[in-house]
C-alpha cells in the first residue's frame, strides 16, 4: 500500500510516438480521486496540448526525474525505467510478449507492471478502460482514408453529365474494432464494401454496417475463449477461405488488412503461402493495400514498416499505429482509458493492487487461455494467471 498518490506523465521517448498518456481535461477527475499530477515539460506538444493547459487544470510541470519518481507512472510506450525504483507502479502499453527483454528488466527491477492492452476483452467493466478499442477505432478510420487517398479514382458513385462514375470497391480483412471502423468509414465515403473474418460473430456486425460479409461454405468459428481470433488448421476450409477471398481481392480497388493475433506475429492475409506471394499479381493495376500490422511482421508479403511502396503495380501502405496520425484525439481517448483504469487502483485514498479485481488479474476465459489481466508483474514476479508469459520468459 502506498501512502501518497502521485501520477507522473513522461514525454514519450519513441521519436515516432506523437501521443501523450494524459490530457488536461482528465486532471480534475484524477484530483477528485486524490492524485497530484506531474507532467514532464513538453509532454503534450506533439498532441496539441501545451504546458499552460496542463497547469490551468492543476498539474505541475516538471523535469523527467521528478516525473519518474511518482508512485504511479503512466505512458504510452515503456519509458526509461532507470529512474524508477522497486515498488513503483508503471501503467503503459508494454506489449510484453513482443518486448520480452524490456518486460524482464521491469520485473527484475521490482516495478509493478500494468500493461493496459492486456485488458480482459469479455469483461464489461473493462470496456471504458480498453486502450485497444479506443486506439484501433481511430486506426481503422484512418486506414479507410489512406486507402481512398492513394487510389487514382473517386470513391463514391457519381452521376454526371459526362457519365456515371462507379463506386470504389473496398475489401476489409478482419472485422473487429479496427475493421468495423474501416468498414463504416469506407461506407460513409461511398464505397462498396466487403469484409471477411475467421470469427463468425463478425458477420452480423459487418452486415449491420451495410457491408457484405464474404461467406466461406462450411466455415467453422475460429474465436478463442478470451475473445481473440485464433489460428485455424483445417486444410480444406483454409483453401475454401483463400479461394473466396482471392475472388474478392481480384476486383478490389482497396484492401485493408487489420488482423492481429494477441501475443504473436500478425497472420498473413491468406492461409496458403502461394496465394500470399501471388496476391499483388492478381490485383488490378493501381489498386491499394493498407497493411495496418507491419509492426508485427505484417499481413501482406512484401509490405514494409513505415513505408509506402509499389509492388506489381499495387501500392502497399505500411504505416503502423495509424492512430498516431490523429494524436490529439488518440491522446484524449487514451487519457480517458487511463483515468477510468486508475479507479480500480484507488482504495480510501491509497494505491492498492486488489488481487480480487478481474481487470487486474483476468477473467475466466482469458485465464483458461493462459492470459491474466492488466497486472503483469508485482514484487519481481509475473502474476500466476499469465501462464503463457511465464512460459515465454523461460
Amino acid at each position: 500500500m502506498v501512502e501518497m498518490m502521485r501520477i507522473g506523465i513522461p514525454k514519450e521517448k519513441n521519436k515516432n510516438e506523437t501521443r501523450v498518456a494524459l490530457v488536461p481535461v482528465s486532471i480534475p477527475k484524477l484530483a477528485k480521486l486524490g492524485f497530484d499530477v506531474v507532467i514532464e515539460k513538453g509532454a503534450g506538444e506533439n498532441s496539441g496540448y501545451s504546458d499552460s493547459e496542463y497547469e490551468k487544470k492543476g498539474a505541475k510541470i516538471s523535469n523527467l526525474k521528478d516525473v519518474m519518481s511518482s508512485e504511479l507512472v503512466a505512458s504510452i510506450d515503456i519509458p526509461d525505467i532507470k529512474m524508477m525504483k522497486k515498488g513503483q507502479l508503471l501503467a503503459c502499453m508494454a506489449d510484453p510478449f513482443r518486448k520480452l527483454k524490456e518486460t524482464k528488466e521491469i520485473i527484475d527491477a521490482g516495478i509493478t507492471l500494468l500493461s493496459l492492452e492486456v485488458i480482459p476483452r469479455r469483461l464489461s467493466k473493462g470496456q471504458s478502460m480498453d486502450v485497444n478499442s479506443s486506439q484501433d477505432n481511430l486506426s481503422g478510420y484512418r486506414a479507410a482514408l489512406m486507402g481512398s487517398q492513394h487510389i487514382s479514382k473517386m470513391v463514391p458513385m457519381m452521376m454526371t453529365s459526362a457519365g456515371t462514375v462507379r463506386p470504389a470497391k473496398f475489401i476489409v480483412q478482419g472485422a473487429a474494432v479496427a475493421g468495423l471502423q474501416a468498414i463504416a468509414t469506407a461506407k460513409r465515403l461511398g464505397a462498396v464494401v466487403q469484409a471477411i473474418d475467421v470469427r463468425l460473430a463478425a458477420k452480423q456486425d459487418t452486415e449491420s454496417l451495410g457491408a457484405k460479409f464474404i461467406d466461406v461454405p462450411g466455415w467453422k468459428d475460429a474465436e478463442s475463449s478470451s475473445g481473440h481470433a485464433s489460428l485455424f488448421t483445417d486444410k480444406g476450409l483454409q483453401e475454401a477461405f483463400d479461394n473466396a477471398l482471392m475472388d474478392a481481392v481480384k476486383n478490389a480497388d482497396v484492401v485493408i488488412t487489420t488482423a492481429r493475433l494477441f501475443g504473436a506475429k500478425a497472420p498473413k492475409l491468406f492461409f496458403g503461402k502461394e496465394n500470399n506471394e501471388k496476391m499483388t499479381k492478381e490485383m488490378k493495376e493501381g489498386a491499394v493495400i493498407v497493411d495496418m500490422n507491419t509492426d508485427t511482421s505484417g499481413n501482406i508479403v512484401g509490405s514494409k514498416e513505415g513505408e509506402i511502396i509499389e509492388k506489381d503495380g499495387v501500392t502497399i501502405v505500411g504505416i503502423p499505429n495509424l492512430c498516431r496520425t490523429i494524436p490529439n484525439t488518440a491522446s484524449m481517448l487514451y487519457s480517458n482509458n487511463v483515468t477510468n483504469f486508475v479507479t480500480v487502483l484507488v482504495d480510501e485514498g491509497n494505491l492498492v493492487i486488489n488481487q480480487e479485481e478481474q481487470v487486474l488479474t483476468g477473467d475466466e476465459g482469458g485465464i483458461s487461455a493462459g492470459y491474466g489481466g492488466i497486472l503483469i508483474a508485482e514484487g519481481g514476479k509475473i502474476h500466476k494467471n499469465h501462464t503463457k508469459l511465464i512460459e515465454a520468459m523461460k
